[in-house]
C-alpha cells in the first residue's frame, strides 16, 4: 500500500490540525442552529406558532445563518463581521421562524455567534493549573 498523499500524515490528523486553527465549533453551532430553524419551518400546522412562518424571511434568515457559519469556519479573519450578521439573523428568527426554531436553533445561533466573536487566534491555548493553595500544599 502506498502512503496517503498528505506526506504520510493521516487525513483525520490533517483535518484536526486545520480545525484547531479556526473557530470550527462556533461556526458549526451557527450552521446547526440555522438548519434546525429551517427544519421547524416544515412543521405541521398544529405545531406552528407564528402567523408569518410561511413568509420569505422565515426561510432566508436561517439560510443566512448557515452561510455565516460556513464563512466563519472558512474565513476566520472576517469572523467579527460574520458573527454580528449571524447574531442579528438569529435574533430576527424569533419573529419570523416559530420562535427561533422553538428556542433550540436560536440558542445555538446566539451561543455560536458569541463564541465566534470572542475567538482569539493569536493567543496560545490556556493550560489548566491547580490553584496556588493546592500547589503549596503538595510541596
Amino acid at each position: 500500500m502506498t502512503p496517503p498523499a498528505t506526506g504520510g500524515r493521516h487525513p483525520w490528523r490533517t483535518f484536526a490540525g486545520w480545525r484547531h486553527r479556526r473557530p470550527f465549533a462556533p461556526g458549526l453551532m451557527i450552521m446547526l442552529g440555522g438548519a434546525e430553524i429551517l427544519l421547524t419551518q416544515r412543521a405541521s400546522i398544529s405545531v406552528i406558532l407564528t402567523a408569518g412562518a410561511d413568509s420569505l424571511a422565515g426561510y432566508v434568515l436561517p439560510v443566512i445563518m448557515i452561510v455565516c457559519g460556513a464563512l466563519i469556519v472558512l474565513n476566520p479573519r472576517q469572523r467579527l463581521f460574520y458573527s454580528i450578521v449571524a447574531v442579528l439573523a438569529t435574533l430576527a428568527t424569533w419573529v419570523t421562524s416559530n420562535l427561533g426554531g422553538f428556542f433550540i436553533g436560536m440558542l445555538l445561533g446566539l451561543v455560536g455567534s458569541s463564541l465566534a466573536f470572542g475567538w482569539l487566534p493569536d493567543q496560545p491555548p490556556r493550560r489548566w493549573r491547580p490553584p496556588r493553595a493546592r500547589r503549596e500544599k503538595r510541596a
